[in-house]
């Protein structure tokens, strides 16, 4: 028996690749355009993933393909850190351009890892203090430093100890919390400020997601952001704030934290800044983005690539008024996701901002047990009916499709996950 393409794709990838890949379904990529995916045999694919919220653009972005075209004919790599290069400095004016002051300065690297490595960098050479503060659930990356924070799934930190010196408290989860949302909230600032008051003006800086991510989506109390802002300036401790998933205009504004009304010390960005290329930023002030020449550098920061895509994406963006789609369509979104949790017992809780959107499944709402197993089938049972869409926490189907979609696409997705859910239950 003759076997078709993509079965011969997912073999090699099976006998030659890292083990520790985690694919989700067999989709084998064959290309993409605006909010569809196509596979190795030209199967059309709603995408409610963007590439792990990467392709808030849209796939093969006409503004972005093209500059990426125009940088090509000129060259792909200056070595930023050690050259002048016009491209990388016209990108950072434009992210900059879309950032809150005084955030003013930016280092340039390659993905949302490096910007949160570079990001404890600074922190701790600007503080000259040793611990850092994370929540639990959260993640920050996978390289040493930002693994030392992560913590939302134990396969992610097992076997790799020692790491820094860090404390984990528990990020405000209102829908686990057994009590009201004030009453989590505080409880999660009492668990700040005891640290605090324990490490006794040691500690560099908080980390923290302004939406969980990998942690299931989790949408803080409206109060927290603010509350925790506070705490941190009370105590000469930086704020980092890690936008590299909610951030680039994905809950309605450019940052995740401007919804609290809340300004970082420290921000990291990276994901879909990039329209497709691997790019990270880190920025802050130019009173903590001080530090001396070759206290932190790289090889291919600011690459000209990704920079002329980065600076495309973002006009597009702005220009397309992206942030009002998102919080128009994603209100949309969450009021057809709140009438299927009244009818469907399996959905446990909805919740989210703009196009950052989670939908927690569980065994029974009395019970709240997850259900990752349903998730798991739902998934599935969402590919086979041609909607891509991937995990996030241990129970949570996540929503984060390109900022492109229309509201008419939204309710086509929507009705796959109905759909799928029904099923399941």
């Amino acid at each position: 028996m003759k076997r078709d393409r993509c079965s011969i794709v997912r073999e090699i990838d099976k006998d030659i690749m890292s083990t520790s890949y985690d694919r989700d379904t067999d989709f084998v990529y064959s290309g993409g355009k605006g909010v569809y995916l196509f596979d190795c045999h030209g199967r059309k694919f709603l995408d409610f993933a963007a590439g792990i919220s990467v392709m808030n653009a849209g796939h093969s972005n006409p503004q972005v393909m093209s500059a990426i075209r125009k940088q090509l004919s000129l060259g792909t790599h200056a070595a930023f850190p050690d050259f002048y290069a016009e491209t990388p400095v016209m990108f950072s004016q434009t992210l900059l351009s879309l950032l809150p002051s005084p955030l003013n300065r930016v280092f340039l690297s390659n993905s949302g890892t490096e910007s949160v490595e570079c990001a404890i960098k600074l922190a701790k050479w600007h503080s000259r203090k040793k611990w850092l503060v994370a929540f639990s659930p959260c993640f920050h990356g996978r390289t040493m430093g930002s693994l030392s924070m992560t913590d939302s799934k134990p396969v992610q930190r097992e076997g790799f100890a020692p790491f820094l010196p860090v404390k984990h408290v528990p990020y405000p989860y209102p829908y686990r919390f057994n009590g009201s949302e004030e009453e989590c909230s505080n409880a999660s600032l009492s668990a700040v400020e005891n640290v605090f008051k324990k490490l006794d003006g040691n500690i560099a800086g908080v980390f923290f997601e302004p939406i969980s991510g990998e942690g299931g989506y989790i949408v803080p109390p409206k109060n927290f952001a603010r509350a925790l802002r506070k705490l941190c300036s009370e105590f000469g401790v930086l704020l980092c704030a890690d936008e590299v998933q909610s951030g680039c205009f994905r809950t309605g504004k450019f940052l995740a934290i401007s919804n609290f009304g809340v300004k970082p010390d420290i921000l990291c960005m990276s994901k879909s800044i990039g329209g497709g290329l691997p790019l990270g930023a880190t920025v802050a002030s130019r009173k903590i983005m001080n530090w001396p020449h070759g206290a932190h550098s790289n090889t291919f920061g600011g690459n000209l690539l990704a920079c002329a895509a980065g600076k495309a994406a973002l006009e597009f963006m702005e220009r397309k008024n992206l942030a009002k789609n998102a919080e128009r369509v994603g209100k949309s979104m969450l009021k057809r996701l709140s009438e299927m949790k009244e009818d469907i017992e399996i959905v446990g809780d909805v919740r989210g901002m703009g196009l950052m959107i989670g939908v927690e499944i569980v065994e029974s709402k009395k019970s709240k047990k997850p259900g990752h197993g349903k998730r798991e089938e739902i998934l599935k049972k969402c590919f086979e009916k041609g909607l891509l869409m991937l995990a996030c926490g241990n129970n949570v189907l996540r929503l984060c499709p390109p900022l492109v979609l229309t509201e008419n696409e939204a309710m086509k997705g929507l009705d796959l996950i109905e759909s799928a859910l029904k099923e399941v239950e």
